[in-house]
């Protein structure tokens, strides 16, 4: 494990290289503007998705620090199209809490995704997927979270380090509220190596190779004992072939 705590960011032109190099890439705020397209008020209108998040009623450690919202796409050649909804499942072996179940959340609101820059999002990412493992059509995943400290403790990944059994993962840090903690960890699959960081920029990007990657984000805590915090993000997989579960 590497002393790195500030994220590693990499000039946009160099995204699809680091993640064929290293497994992962990281993208600033600033990237992801000029990659998206997006304007500061574009990504604001999209984070008020978030505003309305349902609790997720499948935590196996009976917790109620999370709310999540899912729904499902195909991206192909810049095109994007929502899919018939369908529950969330991952096999014990990408998730050994959770695996195995079949998880309905409630749907991403319309509105949300009916925005341009929500378009354009998808097309991106999904020309990312491509560039790592060839054009084609692409299963999508979209993960709506809000990890918060209800509990007095957060857990953003309670089934800690794994990977997802996709192509691309890719996590966008879209708020952090009153917290500490959230550090973003990722290690070699087959090897030593890994590095840590946190994500403080509103709009920064973790993307990785899920083949290569395992990774995992620490609890948050809140700043102060009676106030509550809260660590907003946006996971979204690509996964060539059916969907999980199909």
């Amino acid at each position: 494990m590497t002393s790195e705590f500030q994220p590693p960011y990499v000039p946009l032109s160099d995204v699809h290289g680091a993640l064929k190099t290293t497994g992962f890439a990281l993208l600033s705020a600033a990237s992801v503007g000029e990659w998206l397209a997006a304007s500061p008020a574009d990504l604001a209108a999209l984070h008020t998705g978030w505003n309305q998040l349902p609790p997720d009623a499948y935590l196996k450690d009976g917790g109620r620090y999370r709310r999540r919202r899912h729904s499902c796409f195909v991206v192909e050649a810049g095109a994007v199209q929502q899919v018939s909804h369908r529950a969330h499942w991952q096999p014990l072996e990408y998730n050994a809490l959770h695996g195995g179940m079949q998880r309905w959340f409630e749907p991403m609101e319309p509105a949300t995704v009916a925005l341009p820059v929500w378009q354009r999002l998808l097309a991106r990412l999904g020309d990312a997927a491509s560039a790592l493992r060839g054009a084609q059509p692409w299963s999508v995943e979209a993960h709506v979270f809000r990890i918060d400290t209800t509990d007095g403790i957060g857990r953003p990944t309670p089934e800690g380090a794994h990977r997802d059994g996709v192509d691309l993962v890719a996590v966008f840090m879209v708020d952090r509220h009153a917290i500490k903690g959230g550090e973003s960890r990722v290690f070699e699959a087959n090897g030593p190596s890994g590095q840590r960081f946190t994500l403080r920029e509103p709009w920064s990007l973790l993307l990785l190779d899920d083949a290569r990657v395992i990774h995992e984000s620490t609890p948050i805590q809140p700043l102060e004992t009676d106030a509550l915090g809260w660590r907003d993000t946006l996971v979204v997989t690509y996964r060539q072939g059916a969907f999980q579960g199909a």
